[in-house]
């Protein structure tokens, strides 16, 4: 199989054995503790699944501000994006301590994870609106990428981390999270060679599913993972349930058996496009995917990114080399009247607009919460009905 980033062997930070991690929980109710950001948590989340390999837990400012800069930690590693532990006080916290991390997003606030302090720093406004451009290439508070990070704090804790738990991941998407460790061992036992991954935070339209089957054989892939994000998203966004609920009858009217793995990761939403898009590739390159497609606006929130600057990044600013995933690019795809299929629209000439089903969103949740079914050569039947049932319920 494709090796993780970094390394030979997946490094994730969960503590498997039961009764050492019960040690760990009886034992963190005495450290100080830091009550985590929703982002701090989602972080801890996914180094404990082993989708950040091989990091060892949150970085500190020298080399946040080197990953910021250059893609680079300080000791040479490719990482395009700092994965950070920040919070409001780090009063009575000092280096070679061992303080709990607690979970924001799980009443009562248990212990998510404890970390062995290296350093305890603060960043200063400059250093915050650094990080933001080069992360979000914007300082702008409405981008919500950028909001949820000036809202986290600004002191800064890293060192190695032990993580005891998957938040509300586990209880809440029991059928649904899986980690690296679990997708890559699921693609083993299946036998795949090559594997794409498909990245969602919404329902899947036909142009979606037509994405999926397009890559798959054009890459000569067996097998396919959509990937479902379950973290904090923007305000109206479909919940992850209802995601899951649409996307798995996609897949079980209109793929062949096993050919496709439905998952879903534990990460909050970062809409910092070009960016984002290099890092959903490594960890997907850590779950066992040899190719990610990014389509059109990866990662991507109103107008702050070009289309393509989600792909164009792999040309420009990731060295051959640096991945051991490879992209495919995907253009907008919509159903064409001409061809009576689902296309990449660069790769039909001759079209007009009016030749493709093409439905802004807007109009689709319109309709939708309208019990009006959008056509089915945009979305299948099955789906409709139950992102309508969701709908009219709201």
């Amino acid at each position: 199989m494709i090796k993780p980033h970094g390394g030979a062997a997946l490094t994730p930070l969960y503590v498997e054995d039961a009764d050492e991690r019960r040690e760990m929980a009886t034992q963190a109710q005495s450290l100080n503790s830091v009550l985590l950001s929703s982002a701090g948590a989602a972080n801890a989340v996914m180094l404990g699944a082993g989708y950040f390999t091989p990091l060892s837990g949150f970085m500190d400012q020298a080399d946040a501000m080197s990953v910021a800069d250059s893609m680079r930690t300080g000791a040479g590693l490719f990482w395009p994006i700092p994965i950070l532990c920040l919070a409001d006080t780090t009063e009575r916290i000092a280096p070679g301590q061992f303080i709990a991390l607690r979970d924001p997003n799980v009443d009562g606030n248990p212990v998510l994870a404890v970390l062995e302090v290296d350093n305890a720093e603060t960043l200063s406004e400059q250093d915050m609106a650094h990080l933001s451009e080069k992360i979000y290439r914007t300082t702008d508070a409405a981008h919500p990428g950028v909001a949820a990070f000036k809202n986290q704090g600004r002191k800064l804790l890293s060192g190695a981390v032990k993580v005891l738990n998957f938040s509300y991941f586990k209880t809440e998407f029991a059928e649904t999270f899986r980690t690296a460790v679990e997708i890559r061992a699921a693609i083993k036992r299946r036998g795949w060679k090559k594997t794409v991954a498909f990245q969602t935070r919404n329902p899947m339209h036909r142009a979606h599913e037509e994405l999926c089957r397009i890559a798959m054989q054009r890459v000569g892939a067996n097998g396919c993972v959509i990937h479902m994000l379950l973290g904090k998203l923007k305000r109206g966004d479909i919940p992850a349930t209802v995601r899951a609920a649409a996307i798995s009858k996609m897949v079980e009217l209109y793929f062949p058996k096993n050919t496709v793995i439905i998952a879903g990761y534990g990460f909050d939403m970062l809409y910092a496009g070009p960016r984002e898009a290099v890092l959903h590739a490594i960890f997907r390159q850590n779950m066992g995917a040899t190719h990610f497609i990014i389509g059109r606006d990866h990662a991507g929130v109103g107008d702050y990114y070009g289309e393509f600057d989600a792909q164009t990044i792999f040309d420009d600013e990731v060295a051959d080399g640096e991945l051991a995933i490879e992209i495919f690019r995907a253009d907008h795809t919509a159903y064409s009247r001409k061809l009576n299929k689902v296309v990449m629209m660069r790769e039909a000439p001759n079209h007009a607009p009016e030749d493709f089903v093409l439905l802004s969103g807007t109009k689709v949740r319109e309709m939708l919460s309208n019990g009006i079914a959008p056509p089915p050569q945009f979305s299948r039947p099955e789906v409709a009905q139950i992102l309508m049932d969701y709908y009219r319920a709201k």
